[in-house]
């Protein structure tokens, strides 16, 4: 998704427009799943409005930061940012919600500061980043860090909504918010933010059903692999304009590899 949202921007940097445009098509996705699902887990959807709620920081709130920061610092970058939300995400889920605290999920989020760190120390970046993009696309994964804790929180014995329909509701509640915000129209522009949407769509799907099923210490650390795809695909898909170096790679690698960690002692 990130990606996909960077080549878009890279032809039309309208932010506004983008952020609709790619909750939207998330949100059609979204529904398209829970209609799949319907006739096996019901649709129960006086019962959804927490997760309207929840949509409302992400992806609402949540893609207007993203979207800016995609713009003004690529990709590649943003996507290692991303990479940080677990470690927000676990020391939530530790406080709050009562998960335990092992040895191999401490280990696994110090990978991921040390993936973060390199980012920091990194010298070679391309003339267009700005480090104010960064600083949105953290606030933007500290809200998803918070909506993966409701979400878990919710999921639990809590709610009899589907894990599609909880996707389709949050979505509308976030592009709600967005379309408050950005009051723009959708004309034939829209379709350069398509992929980005379908994307993002499958993802929030997919996301959901995953914390239907774990916990939030084993599912956001793995979910830090978008680190290391966005860099790949950034360094295969916008080589000219994301100049990805190796100090890059590595942080990307330690983020990873603290996924990894703590997926394998789940």
């Amino acid at each position: 998704m990130s990606v996909a949202l960077r080549m878009a921007l890279q032809r039309d940097p309208d932010v506004a427009l983008a952020t609709i445009a790619t909750a939207a098509t998330a949100l059609v996705v979204a529904l398209v799943a829970a209609a799949a699902e319907a006739p096996a887990r019901g649709l129960h959807l006086s019962s959804a409005w927490p997760f309207l709620l929840a949509g409302l920081l992400s992806p609402g709130a949540a893609q207007i930061l993203v979207t800016i920061a995609i713009r003004e610092s690529g990709s590649s970058r943003v996507s290692m940012v991303f990479g940080t939300a677990p470690l927000v995400s676990v020391t939530i889920a530790l406080i709050f919600l009562g998960e335990p605290a092992r040895a191999p999920l401490l280990a696994g989020a110090v990978l991921v500061v040390a993936g973060g760190v390199e980012l920091a120390r990194e010298r070679g970046r391309p003339a267009h980043l700005s480090r104010l993009g960064l600083v949105y696309a953290f606030a933007g994964a500290t809200l998803f860090a918070i909506r993966d804790n409701l979400v878990r929180h919710l999921a639990v014995g809590k709610t009899a909504v589907p894990p599609a329909v909880a996707a389709a509701a949050a979505l509308l509640g976030g592009t709600a918010l967005i379309v408050v915000w950005a009051r723009e129209g959708i004309g034939r522009r829209w379709l350069r933010f398509l992929p980005a949407g379908l994307l993002f769509g499958g993802s929030y799907v997919s996301l959901f059903e995953a914390y239907y099923r774990g916990r939030v210490t084993v599912v956001a650390p793995l979910v830090a692999i978008e680190s290391l795809a966005g860099v790949a695909l950034s360094v295969l898909l916008l080589r000219d304009s994301e100049l990805v170096g190796k100090r890059l790679f590595l942080g990307a690698a330690l983020i990873v590899a603290g996924g990894a960690l703590i997926g394998t002692f789940r």
